[in-house]
């Protein structure tokens, strides 16, 4: 070795006190051990939302925290250790977060609060910097007050990760306990031309007095060190080395050795670290949404202004931009000049300007099938827009994605994801089961895969890396990367800036190119993601591992705090969805293509992960939160608003009826034959409200209690119209369905209502000998539940139910439940049956007070099937429970597309929450509050066929809504079945729950439309049927149900030429004949007319 390399030294954690004190005589080193965890007795307002409580500071886990609600120098926690005690030490880890402390005081009291001492302490005051405080002289107290009095940053919620507090034993005559933990060699440096190897070593230092001590290391000249309590880090320079060797060490104190040993000597490792600059798009939270947009695309033009800036710098440090999503680049391009438009898509096509490919940060378990097509509508225009395809996405913040994602991505043509979750926040197993862990996420075919990464600290590891701690932040990685056995050379990070919706750190250039020069390795890259997922499949891609499965998400349970906007906007999705349907069947030619692009843009930001203002819950009346609650929430009745004015346009197409109604046209958006009650939209003059078909045979009607009529359309053909003719006269109802006392019958089924409750305690099926309602279940079917708190054991059930008869029959036949419940101010629901039909219509009005106390509403579905298989269809794909989930997904909560499926091989049961997207599993399980430690968190669904719709919650500390006053509907379909699991009976379900057949009055200067299209093959679902965009054919989205693959053949009415296709909805390949759709798997059609 290098006798002449020199000795530099660095603190990784401040050690302060005493350290610059005199050196300790012999006989004097107190060894300091910690003391049992004190009890805490009082603190300063905490953060609300119970996710910062003070008694984080003393669990032993340091992802949890405690947070002052704002008090800054006011901050304050008192501790009684419920005995006099002697302390010697304070140890205090600050959160890990831009809120610091610089400095705070200790008191300490006896028992009967008289003050014993003081000591002021100077802190670390870096983001989850430690701070180790010998004191300057041990006192005997009983109970202490810790108070901040110097914040370190203007940010004033302040407190902590962990405390402890520290006695002293009895002197020796040398300090015992030193430890020395050599560390990994990481990083080669460039000094005065030369290559060296820092050699780095922990020294751990476990007593009060501080002392000096002389280290030798085999082939060095011996180095004079000063130690003091606590923790430091040491480097020693030395010669670049290229194959492993060792050394010996000792460390003296006095001439005698404290520590010894020998460690192995390795060469460094290769490694390029991309960094990938970006802002996290929160539309809302930190500002009004208007001032994010104009924020975000401030943030476009500051990129661009540096891109031009750093051109002339080296390789690597020329700065970039990624656009997180594609939102603020929509905004930009609506008002950039026509200049700014060109030097903006020349930067993208030269790689410095990169392109992500989702609209915005989504929650994509709410999304509707289409919906999640549409979040990568606008990436596939744009992409064609600038000739540069986009085939990359990052998310941030958001922990978990539904499965279909991949599938969606495969049509968008996007490879490579960059998956940024929250760092902590109600993040489950997310960052635990994929931190630095790249995969193949393979979609539910089985055919589709997208390479995934979820970086270090997710999207938020430059929030909590001051600028002057970067190159600390890189060394404190690369001991990370060593410790996890990192196994490649390439790793990226995100960089997001200081805060959510941050500026450019414009130091990043400037700190990658002096790090470059300074060091060998690791190489630091500015890059796009696109890039740097290339440079590392390309390298390793042939070598990463696989996984497929639902990583079901977590954070879609804040949709549940406003449970009304939620179901409006899935309502909205599942009407674009028909009428698009109706347009390709009426009016190819004419679809308002920008129309609906503007509605599904609305339900988008509806579904986007920012629901309001940070101090949601804190201030939930403060103007900053109720403004951005209004802007969120018009998003939902904007996408309700423009949903009804397409399908309304695509209606008006027929052109119009007589103001009289003499005849009505029923729709069927579906790809089968339909048979089921249609209602007459209300405000019409019908001459009659007898109905017959087409061969004049009467069909039955009946005009129910609500003022609604209802028709039983039979066998209407799919994606076609068939008419009913009117008839003076009063309704004509026919039918075996009817109500009576707490009964409901009809020819198929038979249901009754406890008498208490109003929930469902009997539901029976013709044919079949056995009863679908547990009654060993904690619950019954449509069983009310509400839970203050946390505790599921204290979910109060509703009062005393009322039951009436709302509709006798005999086509429909409903009964009333009505009572009080606990959190409302009324619960009323409605249970209805129509004859010839095999389900049973749940209808819960819940007038919720203003609780802002975290509560919850369920709704239990005890259902008995035995043995049965739970199935969750999502979109685009189909989740058994455990079985089908990825490592690291939820399990205390599911998001439900439109059905669930409990199945034996018997019988089973298909029930549909068309309203509330989130159910739980077996038990109240979703009853998690605050950053969750991991532990509490299920890592398995219960076995059970009870579930619960979690309806309603105000369980979020921040951004979601604290309270959801008023009524709010929640419809829930049930159907039970004979025989196992149908993939394409559990589907067509779901698709006639969710699209009813349309009536309107009929032209009749018109026939009814004949049938557009039908499909062979019941195993394979017309998800979509729209006009392509530019108006000269037909898209079809294919899904294939049933679990096997299978070749489909589309019958048109009119001769069409066929190519696959994708989002894009280009032609590509020439189909003739038969389609094989893959099991599970999504495939799009374009089809035109022949001869056009």
């Amino acid at each position: 070795m290098n006798r002449q390399a020199a000795m530099v030294f660095s603190a990784a954690v401040v050690l302060l006190g005493m350290a610059e004190g005199a050196a300790s005589e012999p006989g004097t080193f107190r060894q300091l051990k910690r003391l049992p965890a004190p009890r805490i007795t009082a603190t300063a307002t905490e953060f609300p939302g119970g996710s910062f409580r003070a008694a984080f500071l003393l669990d032993g886990q340091p992802q949890t925290e405690f947070a002052s609600h704002g008090k800054g120098a006011e901050t304050f926690v008192e501790f009684d250790f419920g005995r006099p005690v002697l302390i010697a030490g304070f140890w205090h880890q600050d959160r890990n977060d831009v809120a610091t402390i610089k400095g705070s005081e200790l008191t300490f009291l006896d028992a009967a609060g008289a003050v014993v001492g003081k000591e002021r302490v100077i802190h670390a005051n870096q983001s989850g910097g430690v701070t180790a405080w010998p004191l300057a002289r041990p006192v005997t107290a009983q109970r202490v007050r810790w108070q901040t009095v110097e914040p370190g940053t203007p940010h004033n919620c302040l407190g902590g990760a962990e405390v402890a507090f520290f006695t002293a034993e009895a002197p020796q005559p040398l300090p015992r306990g030193v430890a020395i933990q050599p560390a990994p060699s990481t990083v080669l440096q460039r000094i005065e031309g030369r290559v060296v190897q820092p050699l780095r070593f922990a020294v751990e230092y476990p007593c009060a007095e501080p002392c000096d001590a002389v280290l030798e290391i085999d082939g060095l000249q011996p180095q004079k060190l000063r130690l003091s309590w606590g923790r430091r880090e040491v480097r020693v320079l030395i010669p670049e080395v290229k194959q492993r060797t060792t050394a010996r060490y000792a460390l003296r104190v006095g001439g005698q050795a404290v520590a010894a040993g020998q460690w192995s000597l390795e060469p460094v490792r290769p490694l390029t670290l991309y960094l990938l600059p970006h802002s996290h798009v929160d539309i809302g939270y930190t500002e009004h949404q208007t001032e994010i947009e104009k924020k975000q695309v401030g943030n476009l033009v500051r990129a661009l202004e540096l891109i031009r800036a750093t051109a002339g710098y080296p390789e690597g440090a020329r700065y970039k931009w990624n656009v997180e999503v594609l939102w603020p680049v929509e905004s930009f391009l609506r008002e950039a000049t026509p200049q700014r438009r060109r030097e903006f898509f020349d930067a993208v096509r030269q790689g410095q300007m990169g392109l992500q490919a989702m609209y915005g940060n989504v929650l994509t378990g709410l999304c509707r099938p289409e919906e999640l097509l549409q979040l990568f509508a606008y990436a596939t225009r744009l992409g064609r827009e600038c000739g540069a395809p986009v085939d990359n996405a990052m998310i941030s913040d958001v922990p978990g994605s539904t499965w279909g994602v991949i599938s969606a991505m495969a049509q968008a043509g996007v490879k490579y994801w960059s998956i940024g979750p929250n760092f902590r926040d109600r993040i489950g197993a997310t960052r635990a089961a994929w931190e630095d862990k790249p995969f193949y996420w393979v979609g539910p075919s089985g055919a589709d895969k997208v390479l995934c990464a979820l970086p270090y600290y997710g999207y938020a590891l430059s929030h909590l890396t001051p600028p002057e701690r970067k190159s600390a932040r890189v060394m404190e990685f690369l001991d990370y990367l060593h410790e996890i056995q990192y196994p490649y050379d390439i790793v990226h990070w995100r960089w997001a800036g200081y805060g959510d919706n941050a500026v450019p750190d414009e130091t990043l250039p400037d700190w990658v190119k002096a790090w470059n020069e300074q060091h060998a390795a690791p190489r630091l890259v500015i890059a796009t993601c696109a890039e740097a997922f290339r440079a590392f499949e390309q390298r390793w891609g042939n070598r990463l591992p696989h996984a497929a499965g639902d990583w079901t998400p977590y954070w879609e349970d804040g949709a549940g705090s406003t449970a009304r906007e939620t179901a409006l906007n899935r309502a909205s999705a599942d009407r674009l969805v028909q009428a698009e349907a109706l347009w390709a069947m009426l009016a190819p030619a004419r679809r308002p293509a920008a129309a609906f692009a503007e509605a599904w843009r609305q339900v988008l930001l509806y579904s986007e992960h920012t629901w309001g203002a940070h101090c949601s819950i804190s201030k939930p009346d403060d103007p900053f939160t109720t403004s951005q609650w209004a802007t969120k929430k018009a998003f939902a009745d904007e996408a309700d608003r423009r949903s009804r004015a397409v399908f309304s346009g695509a209606l008006s197409e027929r052109g119009a009826a007589p103001a009289r109604v003499s005849a009505l046209d029923v729709f069927n958006t579906t790809q089968w034959p339909r048979t089921d009650v249609v209602i007459v939209p209300g405000g019409l003059d019908l001459i009659g409200e007898q109905a017959v078909d087409a061969d004049g045979r009467p069909v039955p009607t009946q005009r129910l209690a609500s003022g609604e009529l209802a028709l039983l359309a039979r066998d209407v053909p799919p994606f076609a119209a068939k008419r009913y003719r009117l008839l003076p006269g009063p309704a004509r109802p026919e039918g075996t369905a009817e109500a009576a006392g707490r009964r409901l019958r009809t020819a198929l089924l038979s249901l009754e209502l406890d008498e208490t409750t109003g929930a469902v305690t009997s539901l029976r099926r013709s044919g079949l000998d056995a009863d679908f309602v547990d009654r060993k279940a904690p619950v019954a079917v449509n069983d009310f539940r509400y839970l203050l708190g946390v505790d599921p054991a204290q979910a109060k059930v509703n009062g005393p139910a009322t039951i009436a008869v709302l509709d006798a029959g005999p086509l429909v036949a409903s009964l009333r439940v009505a009572s009080d419940a606990p959190g409302c101010r009324k619960l009323v629901r409605e249970v209805r049956v129509v004859d010839g039909l095999d389900r049973v219509e749940l209808v819960n009005h819940v007038d919720r007070l203003a609780v802002r106390e975290k509560d919850a509403v369920h709704f239990g579905f005890g259902f008995h099937v035995p043995g049965g298989q739970i199935r969750i269809e999502t979109p685009w794909a189909v989740v058994r429970p455990n079985a089908d989930q990825l490592p690291g997904a939820c399990f205390n909560w599911y998001s439900v597309q439109r059905w669930v499926d409990i199945s034996n091989a018997q019988r089973g049961v298909t029930w549909a929450p068309l309203d509330a997207p989130l159910m739980e599993i077996g038990a109240i399980t979703a009853n998690l509050l605050g950053p969750v430690p991991l532990g509490d968190w299920l890592t398995k669904a219960p076995d059970s066929q009870t579930v619960y719709s979690w309806a309603q919650n105000n369980h979020w500390h921040t951004n979601y809504k604290a309270d959801q006053p008023g009524v709010t509907t929640f419809r829930y379909v049930v159907r039970p079945h004979g025989g196992g699991y149908s993939g394409a009976e559990a589907a067509r379900f779901g698709l006639e729950t969710t699209r009813p057949l349309v009536a309107a009055p009929a032209n009749p200067d018109q026939p009814a439309p004949p049938s557009l299209l039908a499909l062979d093959a019941p195993d394979v679902l017309i998800e979509t049927l729209k006009a392509s965009d530019d108006g000269r054919g037909f898209i079809v989205r294919l899904f294939g149900v049933s679990g096997r693959p299978k070749d489909v053949t589309l019958r048109w009415a009119r001769p069409m030429r066929q190519w696959l296709s994708d989002l894009s909805e280009q032609p590509g390949k020439a189909v003739s004949g038969p389609v094989l759709v893959p099991a599970n798997g999504l495939v799009i059609l374009r089809a035109e007319p022949s001869g056009t």
